[in-house]
């Protein structure tokens, strides 16, 4: 008996003893629930899926990926927000729900810049502005020329309010200096679906989701977002190039903890992404969707931080001049 106590209260000594960051080195020891704050199927969705895939086998465990759409993502961000900080609840959310929506809502549940920890940047999606078959221009001059000839009845639709294509259009039509009629959509399927079909005249939405609709001829690509020509539609020319100078929007999406997670846990998920995002399978995976990977040095948390700052320095002055009013 008296062994046995003996060796037991040794054992609580040494246990006590050992340094946290000792003991810390156990995570993670059960499955990982990432929230994406939209529906399945998504752009966010996808790229969270392959992403996690690759980092759970490098972190040794399940990574289980859980839709909370709803309110332009913003009740999943808010629940990931509320989450115990412990590392086994993320978000992986793109720039929509953690910048743009502090200007298209009044008030939010949380505070993107001080409720959450960034791990990494997980990648970038380009936009592509996509017209109805029968529109009557061939390229971006003469769409810009129809629309500001036509501002009474063109149309343009997205996906959503906050959704990548709403802030690709409202930029567009801003700094084109147009005035149309914008229609919603609950989300981008039946948006596109209706362009398909011709109800409306145009959108600007990711890359990923209007490829396969370019390529089979139901759509035409007028431009592209970002500031180089994309590999899978090298014919397509920049928005900027073709007459628009300085209109630029890509969609960047990444990984958060809630404030107060350990940071062993952070420098653990984000050696996961990295492992993931040097996947040769990974990468090609998602290049021949046209997300744009980025390098080791802008996946770190520093990286991203720096990254949600700009992109609310930049959409929330622009969203307020373009005169939409906070819901």
């Amino acid at each position: 008996m008296k062994r046995r106590n003996l060796l037991a209260a040794a054992a609580a000594a040494a246990l006590a003893a050992a340094p946290v960051g000792a003991m810390a080195q156990a995570y993670p020891t059960k499955p990982i629930t990432v929230i994406v704050p939209f529906a399945a199927g998504g752009p966010t969705d996808a790229l969270a899926r392959v992403l996690t895939a690759r980092m759970g086998e490098a972190l040794g465990q399940t990574m289980i990926v859980e839709n909370v759409g709803g309110a332009g993502g913003t009740i999943g961000v808010n629940k990931a927000a509320k989450a115990t900080p412990d590392g086994y609840t993320i978000l992986f959310a793109h720039m929509g729900t953690l910048a743009v929506n502090i200007a298209l809502y009044k008030t939010l549940p949380y505070d993107s810049q001080k409720d959450f920890e960034p791990i990494g940047l997980g990648g970038t999606n380009p936009m592509v502005l996509v017209a109805k078959k029968g529109l009557p221009a061939k390229d971006f001059k003469e769409f810009e020329a129809y629309v500001k000839a036509n501002q009474k009845k063109a149309q343009y639709g997205m996906a959503g309010i906050g959704a990548a294509s709403h802030l690709g259009g409202l930029m567009l039509n801003n700094m084109m200096k147009v005035d149309v009629l914008e229609i919603p959509y609950k989300g981008t399927g039946p948006a596109l679906n209706d362009l398909v079909s011709g109800q409306f005249d145009y959108m600007v939405d990711q890359a990923v989701n209007v490829l396969p609709q370019i390529k089979a001829g139901t759509i035409k690509a007028l431009g592209v977002s970002t500031l180089k020509r994309l590999p899978q539609l090298p014919d397509v020319p920049t928005i900027d190039e073709s007459g628009l100078k300085g209109y630029e929007v890509t969609i960047w999406n990444g990984f958060f903890v809630a404030k107060g997670t350990p940071k062993d846990a952070i420098d653990k998920l984000n050696k996961a992404l990295v492992t993931a995002l040097g996947d040769e399978k990974v990468r090609s995976r998602l290049i021949e969707q046209a997300v744009d990977l980025p390098e080791p040095k802008d996946a770190t948390p520093a990286a991203l931080a720096a990254q949600l700052k700009a992109s609310i320095d930049k959409w929330v002055p622009t969203i307020k001049a373009a005169g939409v009013q906070p819901q």
